[in-house]
């Protein structure tokens, strides 16, 4: 039987990301060398960020507490796009290495904010 939060579509998605990125930043590191490290590392942080803050805030029964979860988990979404944006910026990888992340990630960051709203209709003022 698995956890609530098994069953999530977005958390799913966070789990393909991370297999996802696993293999662009090995590619990365193999190709480069220390010139990667900050970027790749925090790349690598945010990309578990948004997994366990998803799983920790499906967990939590209060909605608002859900929500503020998710919301974290929504912010490391959007720091993974700028990470991927670093590395572009860098000359580490190009535009096209690093689309289907990208949108992958704009898949994550939908589903997150439906996800708030629908525990904290205050969200959607927010995000209109």
């Amino acid at each position: 039987m698995p956890f609530d939060h098994e069953k999530l579509d977005v958390y799913r998605a966070e789990l393909e990301f991370i297999g996802w990125v696993t293999a662009l930043l090995a590619m990365i590191r193999e190709q480069r060398s220390r010139r990667v490290g900050e970027v790749c590392d925090q790349l690598d942080r945010a990309s578990l960020s948004a997994l366990l803050n998803t799983a920790e805030g499906n967990g939590k029964r209060p909605r608002l507490v859900r929500a503020r979860f998710l919301d974290d988990a929504r912010g490391s979404a959007t720091e993974c796009a700028a990470c991927l944006d670093a590395l572009v910026a860098k000359g580490l990888c190009t535009t096209a290495q690093v689309q289907p992340g990208k949108s992958l990630l704009l898949r994550i960051v939908a589903m997150l904010s439906k996800l708030m709203v629908h525990f904290d209709p205050t969200f959607r003022a927010a995000a209109e």
